[in-house]
């Protein structure tokens, strides 16, 4: 009897793991919601659950926006806050509890400063705290953070991409201030010249913190101690052969049982068109991956894995990598890039390797500003876009594709109402550029409409129809956020009563 139920337990679980790859395997990203912000453009996003809420805020040129989301994805603005100076952008954002008080530690880009604000009980912010770049830290054009909590304190990692990069800790204090308890400075050891990419694992009881050095091509490795202070383990450089670290980028982690990895992006120096501020110009371009290393007991770091980019992926320009979900046995990620203009998905498995999952094109570059929550139970992406006036927040689903679509098409019906009394010129034009995206945006498989011309008086004022047909999810998106339809909606926008839109698949 034993042996029998030894047997289906094996069977069962045998059974569950392969219906878990099947499940991972086929993981796509569906867009539930997009709002404008009220910063120039977003590069920074974090999230955070107060009160059984769950906010996303996100950094700006001048600005941190606060959004809810709801258990759908949905977004609803909730509060705006002028950021020091006006400057920024607000950059690695982290938002985190400090012995019973919630607080956002932003990096002020350009106004060289860190600045701490109180999350009230509605999710939107108090600033409480502010501490500038000095001759001491590290502060000047301050990118990354990383909160990182000991038995007895917590303290805050910063990094910059300055003329004098380097590594800074301070001691987060209960009202959320900010006292300096140690800098290092960069050197050609260490790879803390522009830092932007932070992590931290704890392993058998010690901390360890991660940096990646963008300007330096490579990672670091450092010991966390009891009272903030901390020393260099190991570090890792970029080669031709088992690694990609030119432009290091975003740098996250996974543990699974007693293994502990460190997953690193790059965004290549090869993709900057102004290379007057890349530091080594002499950079050797040897194609794109994500690069995972496996974490010794004692923090060292050693290559382990990479996921080479090809014609089926989406990883030219990584500047965000996210955990979507993690169990004993696998990781699902997310990759933002901003030179693809996509989030590819991928999956890690207990043996440290990747592959690729799934991926969407988003239609806008990613640059830093990527997070990802759980709600409900439902896993879900919020991204926004570096793009200067793009002003705009997406929110993503991440589940299973819809076998129900596989072999259809996906038409876009939009239906126009202009207002009363507008000028027939005026719309003209809007029509024209309208009619114009057809061959302006290449996603665009086939458009037709015109006038309407229906005499059964159930128009409702609607004067213009019109069917878009796109191949896929991907090729919607590439049109909704494509400059010229932006332009478009920018033209037409001020000319409607209304506007009538359904989406619809079909043979």
């Amino acid at each position: 009897m034993n042996f029998i139920k030894n047997y289906l337990f094996i069977a069962v679980l045998c059974l569950s793991q392969i219906c878990l790859s099947q499940t991972t395997n086929d993981l796509t990203l569906y867009r539930k919601d997009f709002k404008g912000v009220n910063a120039k453009n977003t590069v920074s996003v974090t999230s955070y659950q107060k009160n059984g809420t769950n906010y996303v805020y996100t950094g700006g040129a001048g600005n941190i926006d606060v959004f809810s989301v709801d258990k759908s994805g949905l977004l609803t603005a909730v509060s705006t806050h002028e950021l020091y100076k006006k400057k920024g952008p607000g950059r690695g954002l982290v938002a985190d509890n400090i012995n019973g008080t919630d607080f956002l530690f932003v990096g002020n880009k350009y106004g060289n400063a860190v600045e701490v604000f109180k999350i009230l009980d509605n999710g939107s912010l108090e600033r409480v705290f502010l501490i500038e770049d000095t001759d001491e830290t590290h502060l000047g054009t301050v990118i990354t953070i990383e909160v990182v909590h000991m038995k007895k304190a917590s303290y805050l990692f910063v990094g910059g991409l300055e003329d004098t990069p380097g590594l800074t800790c301070f001691k987060i204090h209960n009202d959320g201030k900010l006292t300096h308890v140690q800098s290092m400075k960069d050197d050609e050891k260490i790879h803390t010249d522009g830092v932007i990419g932070m992590f931290t694992h704890k392993i058998k009881g010690k901390t360890f913190l991660f940096t990646g050095g963008f300007q330096d091509n490579g990672i670091s490795s450092f010991r966390v101690y009891e009272n903030g202070t901390f020393k260099n383990i190991n570090n890792i450089d970029d080669n031709t052969t088992d690694r990609y670290l030119t432009g290091a980028y975003p740098v996250t982690g996974v543990t699974f049982g007693d293994d502990h990895y460190v997953i690193v992006g790059h965004r290549h120096h090869k993709y900057y068109t102004n290379k007057s501020f890349i530091k080594r110009p002499d950079f050797v371009y040897h194609g794109d991956a994500v690069s995972v290393f496996k974490v010794s007991k004692r923090g060292k770091l050693v290559p382990h894995s990479i996921l080479k980019d090809d014609e089926n992926t989406k990883l030219s320009g990584q500047t965000r990598i996210e955990i979507v979900s993690a169990n004993e046995n696998e990781a699902i990620i997310a990759v933002g890039t901003r030179d693809d203009a996509s989030i590819q998905l991928c999956k890690l498995n207990k043996n440290g390797i990747l592959t690729p999952v799934n991926y969407l094109e988003t239609g806008f570059s990613i640059y830093y500003g990527l997070e990802a929550l759980n709600i409900d139970n439902k896993n879900f992406l919020v991204a926004g876009s570096q793009q200067w006036g793009f002003q705009k927040m997406a929110s993503y689903q991440v589940a299973p594709k819809k076998k129900e679509r596989e072999g259809k098409v996906l038409k876009h019906l939009v239906n126009l109402k202009f207002k009363e009394g507008t000028p027939q010129e005026k719309i003209d034009h809007a029509i024209a550029v309208f009619e114009g995206l057809a061959t302006k945006v290449p996603s665009v498989t086939h458009m037709e409409g015109g006038l309407n011309d229906s005499t059964e008086g159930h128009s409702k004022g609607f004067t213009h129809s019109y069917s878009i047909t796109f191949k896929d999810d991907n090729a919607r998106e590439i049109y909704l956020f494509h400059p010229e339809h932006l332009k478009l909606v920018n033209i037409v926008g001020p000319l409607l009563a209304d506007v009538f839109v359904i989406d619809y698949w079909t043979e």
